[in-house]
């Protein structure tokens, strides 16, 4: 059921958000959403659940695969209804990396790159100030009960609530876990590109960002545990930025644990930008030149696809192949 719902203010004071400003806003909005729940649910699996006692120790989270089935689903629902929100206004970018990707081969107008990092930048660091005031208790219960080195009283456990940091098997390398996050932006630039793009067998609109949801819990589950899984230089550095504020210092800022890795803060930063230019770039060279050459000679869709049918009642789409 849906209703059209009317103004909070006035048309006269709604003018001005039409525009730029008004796209900017949704970002904000998006990514606050977004980060509120792929934070929260990193702050329930890491802090929250094991320190209410529903686990079997203060420092357990699940056992196995489930400690990573848990953030990987939250994360992708949280890209889902971050993407709802924003979607109708701005287009729901929610990443830098896909707005850089956008303005390159979308015809996305650059002057509006800035204005949007920036808004997605400041959502993310209000996403994670609103974890920290829901979960701080669970926080700090498990800083206390952690053993280890700790930086103003902070665990590297706890940091992960907020930020991403690389596995041990690398020794403190930064261009493994650089690899990771560019393969990882690759794979989800291309897939938003294969589902945002008319040409191909669409996704109808409210589908689209459930899909980009599962695309990104289905890189989780596949190349997450490495580095984190960031994926998003706004989704990292907005909540870095916050740790770093409320005392996780080199933890989060420059990303430094002595013996294990130093300064990684500008690894998830420029790694998914270079993976969102490489993604965009491949799917354009090997499906989206191909979808517009087929367009051009006016070639009918492989057998299997599907596409809508003229004078079919209500737009009903039936399948190319014959039987």
């Amino acid at each position: 059921m849906t209703v059209e719902i009317s103004p909070l203010l006035r048309p006269s004071r709604l003018r001005r958000r039409a525009g730029l400003l008004g796209e900017c806003l949704a970002e904000f909005t998006g990514m606050f959403v977004l980060i509120s729940f792929g934070c929260g649910v990193a702050a329930m699996a890491v802090a929250a659940l094991p320190g209410s006692g529903r686990t079997s120790g203060i420092t357990t989270n699940f056992v196995g695969v489930g400690d990573w089935v848990m953030p990987v689903l939250g994360w992708g629902l949280a890209v889902t209804f971050g993407i709802y929100v924003a979607g109708g206004v701005s287009g729901a970018h929610l990443n830098p990396a896909a707005t850089l990707a956008f303005a390159l081969r979308r015809g996305f107008p650059w002057l509006k790159v800035v204005p949007y990092v920036a808004a997605q930048l400041v959502g993310a660091f209000a996403g994670a100030a609103l974890v920290y005031a829901v979960y701080h208790d669970a926080i700090n219960a498990l800083d206390q009960a952690m053993q280890g080195p700790k930086t103003n009283g902070h665990t590297l456990a706890t940091f992960s609530v907020f930020g991403t940091f690389p596995a041990p098997y690398f020794h403190g390398g930064a261009w493994g876990p650089f690899l990771d996050q560019a393969v990882g932006a690759a794979f989800m630039i291309m897939l938003v590109m294969a589902v945002i793009d008319v040409r191909n067998p669409a996704v109808r609109v409210f589908l689209g960002p459930p899909v980009i949801g599962f695309a990104v819990a289905a890189i989780g589950l596949s190349f997450g545990a490495n580095a984190g899984y960031a994926i998003n230089p706004a989704r990292d550095l907005g909540p870095r930025i916050f740790a770093w504020i409320m005392g996780w210092g080199e933890l989060a800022l420059p990303g430094t644990v002595p013996g294990s890795f130093g300064s990684y803060f500008w690894v998830p930063l420029v790694a998914p930008l270079v993976g969102g230019l490489i993604g965009v770039l491949v799917y354009a060279l090997l499906i989206g030149d191909v979808l517009h050459l087929r367009s051009q000679v006016a070639m009918p869709p492989e057998i299997g696809c599907t596409r809508p049918v003229a004078g079919a009642r209500n737009g009903a789409v039936v399948g190319s192949s014959p039987l």
